[in-house]
């Protein structure tokens, strides 16, 4: 990171910025460029490490991306507002965002695939406590990305 001034370095930081934003986007490489796509997605910290949670259908481009590269790159972001100046060059922007990268993969443990989805019900909605129908879970699939690299900043 460049403007190590705006680096969000405290743990409980980072999990607030994550936590207060809306949508995730995951990025992969695809052999013609670089696919990127909004997403829903759930958070935990496991043995200090950040994981991620996505959601979504057994089949298409994100999903044959996971299967080929097993790796992603996610951005997030929250709070962004345009700060005026009276020159052009004056203007800034207030924000707070995370960045980073991962092994990616499908869960396929009924178990684990049921956390996942408790953490992006609890990303979307504030709560945790749901249950879900097993052929629910059967039918869906859930990815899960591990951040091996993961930057927080914040410029407000």
């Amino acid at each position: 990171m460049r403007r190590q001034d705006r680096a969000v370095t405290d743990p409980e930081k980072i999990r607030a910025v994550i936590d207060a934003c809306e949508v995730c986007r995951l990025g992969f490489q695809d052999g013609r460029g670089v696919y990127v796509v909004p997403v829903n997605f759930g958070h935990a910290v496991e043995d200090g490490r950040h994981v991620f949670y996505f959601h979504g259908a057994a089949e298409g481009r994100k999903l044959d991306l996971v299967r080929r590269n097993g790796w992603a790159g996610f951005e997030l972001d929250t709070g962004y507002r345009l700060q005026g100046a009276e020159e052009a060059c004056g203007y800034t922007a207030a924000f707070r965002s995370v960045i980073g990268e991962g092994p990616i993969r499908v869960v396929e443990d009924p178990s684990e695939k049921r956390r996942g989805l408790a953490a992006i019900m609890r990303q979307s909605t504030g709560r945790g406590d749901w249950t879900f129908p097993a052929g629910a879970v059967d039918a869906v699939c859930v990815l899960r990305l591990e951040a091996e690299e993961l930057s927080c900043k914040e410029h407000l």
